[in-house]
């Protein structure tokens, strides 16, 4: 396809290269570090309490304000961030930038840590209720209500529902997802792709007529089941592999800061490809700093803010920290990277090596489930967003289109899909960020607070 000459994935390039650059990235890695730093390294201390919540997390407080309890709020999150970033992002990265792109992956995600639980204590704490009743938050109300006295709040709520929308119907809700299923039938089991995009909007259509409650109860189950499913996969696949480990965790921090020499089908990257590599496709993978999964935060059967922070913050632990870790380890012990191959290919290679043919039953299935559930996710927040923006009048329409949408993504090329997502996402992440520095202080309060009503128990 060409536009006044120029080949459109040519200028699509062009624009992600450019919003993705040095000043969004700093921007995202930066807010990180100054909240980690501002919370006193929140995703370190208190990391053992957060996961000590999340196992209780399936228990609701009578007469609480929220839609679903916490644990089915997490779910929620997780089914939208763990999908094809966790297998297809990562080949594409390591594809890309080489082995060291998964080090500032991993870098990403411990300070996103960090940005998560803030952007999901906002959500809580500036959240109102919708014409239907139904729990409405994210980063567009805490901009609204928590920046109202700033004139550029007027700008800012708005258009990050905008950008929201947008990335729902068109980044990382549809096309890459419903690409990566067809993909995956397709080569597995011989499935033509008219049918899996037929299958999947039907799937979709069930289950987001239905509203954040069939959502959220899909997810619950879903979600554990996938990722200790694919988790144990992985392990398997690095245990048979195990007197490989030391040279493959030299080779990713090696590669990290001094770039990857050209070997076998991989051409090489410099270090600055691959520090824009792994953060682009870690933060696609966990989300941290969009402003996406503070708008499920928002629907939790909660009081405190901070301890639905707490909870959201695993998110990103569990989505990067470890299913995405795991992934690229597999890929670089396996030797996979190095081949001329990409994206589900790439994995599905990796599994099939060590696992005959169950290992690629193991991505297949996994990564059908994986971006199924990330679907119906992102649905929700793109129904808050277009809510924001028009009032529960929007909310049938927007479904209608998601669900048409969805049915067409897998008839587009995996480059032009992923070059959309990123620029999408770049987009969304610019008014979420600056509205964290924005309301700093208002985190740091909140979490003083709650930590010290946790140790005088009042």
């Amino acid at each position: 396809m060409e536009l006044l000459g120029m080949d459109i994935l040519d200028i699509l390039i062009r624009i992600d290269r450019f919003i993705w650059g040095p000043p969004l990235l700093i921007l995202l890695v930066g807010t990180g570090i100054f909240l980690t730093w501002r919370l006193g390294m929140v995703q370190v201390f208190r990391l053992p309490l957060a996961l000590r919540y999340v196992i209780n997390s399936r228990k609701t407080e009578v007469g609480v304000q929220g839609d679903i309890s916490s644990f089915a709020a997490l779910s929620t999150a997780l089914s939208a961030t763990i999908g094809t970033g966790n297998i297809v992002g990562v080949a594409t990265a390591i594809k890309a930038g080489g082995p060291g792109a998964l080090f500032w992956m991993f870098l990403a995600a411990f300070f996103g840590m960090a940005t998560m639980y803030s952007e999901s204590l906002l959500a809580v704490k500036y959240r109102t209720v919708d014409a239907n009743g139904q729990m409405s938050g994210g980063p567009m109300y805490y901009i609204k209500n928590g920046l109202g006295h700033k004139r550029y709040s007027r700008v800012l709520a708005p258009l990050f529902a905008i950008f929201g929308v947008n990335v729902a119907l068109f980044g990382i809700g549809t096309f890459p997802q419903v690409n990566a299923i067809a993909d995956s039938a397709r080569i597995a089991f011989g499935i033509p792709e008219v049918l899996s995009a037929a299958v999947i909007s039907l799937f979709v259509a069930f289950v987001t007529l239905g509203g954040i409650r069939r959502i959220a109860s899909v997810a619950q189950f879903l979600v554990p089941f996938m990722a200790v499913g694919y988790v144990l996969g992985c392990l398997v696949i690095i245990g048979l592999n195990l007197e490989k480990l030391q040279d493959t965790f030299t080779l990713i921090i090696n590669s990290a800061f001094t770039g990857t020499a050209a070997r076998g089908g991989f051409l090489g990257a410099g270090v600055m490809l691959s520090i824009r590599m792994g953060i682009a496709r870690g933060i696609f993978s966990n989300e941290s700093g969009l402003g996406s999964a503070p708008i499920a935060a928002a629907a939790a059967k909660i009081r405190e803010p901070a301890r639905q922070g707490l909870i959201s913050m695993t998110g990103t632990f569990f989505d990067t920290i470890i299913i995405c870790l795991m992934t690229g380890t597999v890929l670089i012990v396996t030797d996979s990277w190095t081949k001329d191959l990409a994206g589900t290919y790439m994995t599905s290679f990796a599994f099939s090596t060590a696992l005959a043919e169950a290992g690629n039953y193991i991505v297949t299935i996994g990564l059908i489930f994986f971006a199924f559930t990330t679907i119906l996710g992102w649905n929700y927040y793109g129904e808050r967003c277009t809510e924001f923006l028009f009032g529960v009048k929007g909310i049938l329409p927007y479904r209608i289109v998601y669900i048409l949408i969805v049915a067409s993504g897998a008839f587009l090329t995996l480059d032009v899909i992923w070059v959309l997502a990123d620029i999408v996402n770049g987009l969304m992440a610019i008014p979420n960020l600056i509205a964290l520095l924005a309301l700093r202080k208002v985190i740091a309060a909140e979490t003083r607070k709650y930590f010290e009503e946790l140790r005088t128990g009042n």
